[in-house]
């Protein structure tokens, strides 16, 4: 009977030493663990370099422990992308479940872009609004993209970039206009004469039926070679037809605008003092208007 209470105690002795070394090596997190580290996994990563970069930041202390849980928790083949926020030290299958399941514990960045911003005023918001947003590097990676960042409200996280809003914005672009692309077509004009248009719209209309007026007053301005004048761009006081490239960034109603323009008796318009737009059928009108509200 002694006998088997020796064997039994060593025994207890070997699994708990084997227990705590387990513990000790594989569980814990690592001593030189750096508070508010954040890790961003992209789309496409496998578990592997996932565990590697884990490894590699001080999160967790073994990748083979880290992968094993990520796979009893499921997330083998549903790895969450994005940025995840490590605040303080904790045990290696927390990690491998809160990356299973997506659990980033980081706030997202909320960014409102409003209709007609150009690249200008958007470096501008994002710069006030992401850490690691360079507003030099967006304005050389946008430069061609203007017209094409949709404005809408987007979320990002800390670890977001300029090529990271730009590409967020574009393919917004791109799902929104998609449903569009035939209509474009079966109007006769091509997409980017629309997305000119619609930029100036969106920069002279102040609601949805002066988009229409000014659509129509424009469109019939290019009609009969006349020169566009439109405040946005004061070089079109002086050159014919429409500029090479959008000025600003629409939104649906403008690009909607651009295509259906509002058939009316006006082809000329001034925006008041008071903020209200003020139509004219010729340019007597428009002279009387002038004095009227800009003098």
């Amino acid at each position: 009977m002694e006998f088997f209470q020796k064997r039994f105690f060593h025994f207890l002795f070997i699994l708990i030493l084997f227990l705590g070394l387990i513990h000790f090596f594989f569980l814990m997190p690592p001593n030189d663990f750096k508070g508010d580290t954040i890790i961003n996994i992209k789309e496409g990563a496998s578990l592997r370099s996932i565990s590697r970069n884990l490894k590699e930041n001080n999160i967790i202390k073994s990748r083979i422990a880290f992968e094993s849980f990520v796979i009893i928790y499921g997330g083998e083949n549903n790895i969450r992308i994005g940025d995840y926020l490590f605040k303080n030290k904790i045990f290696v299958f927390t990690v491998a479940y809160r990356i299973a399941k997506g659990e980033r514990n980081l706030a997202p960045i909320k960014i409102t872009i409003p209709e007609g911003f150009d690249i200008n005023d958007i470096a501008e918001i994002a710069s006030m609004k992401l850490p690691n947003f360079n507003k030099e590097k967006f304005l050389e990676l946008a430069k061609d993209k203007e017209g094409y960042l949709f404005p809408d409200t987007y979320f990002l996280f800390t670890k977001d970039t300029e090529e990271d809003l730009i590409n967020l914005m574009t393919n917004n672009f791109e799902k929104k206009i998609k449903s569009l692309k035939d209509e474009i077509s079966f109007i006769g004009k091509s997409e980017k004469e629309i997305i000119i248009m619609a930029s100036i719209i969106e920069r002279e209309a102040k609601g949805d039926m002066d988009r229409g007026f000014i659509s129509g007053i424009l469109w019939h301005r290019l009609y009969i070679d006349m020169p566009l004048q439109v405040d946005a761009m004061q070089e079109s006081y002086k050159t014919k037809g429409l500029p090479d490239s959008p000025i600003a960034n629409p939104g649906l109603a403008a690009i909607r605008a651009a295509m259906y323009p509002e058939e009316s008796p006006y082809l000329f318009y001034l925006h008041g003092k008071d903020g209200q737009i003020y139509y004219a059928k010729n340019f007597k009108e428009h002279r009387k208007n002038i004095i009227k509200y800009l003098k």
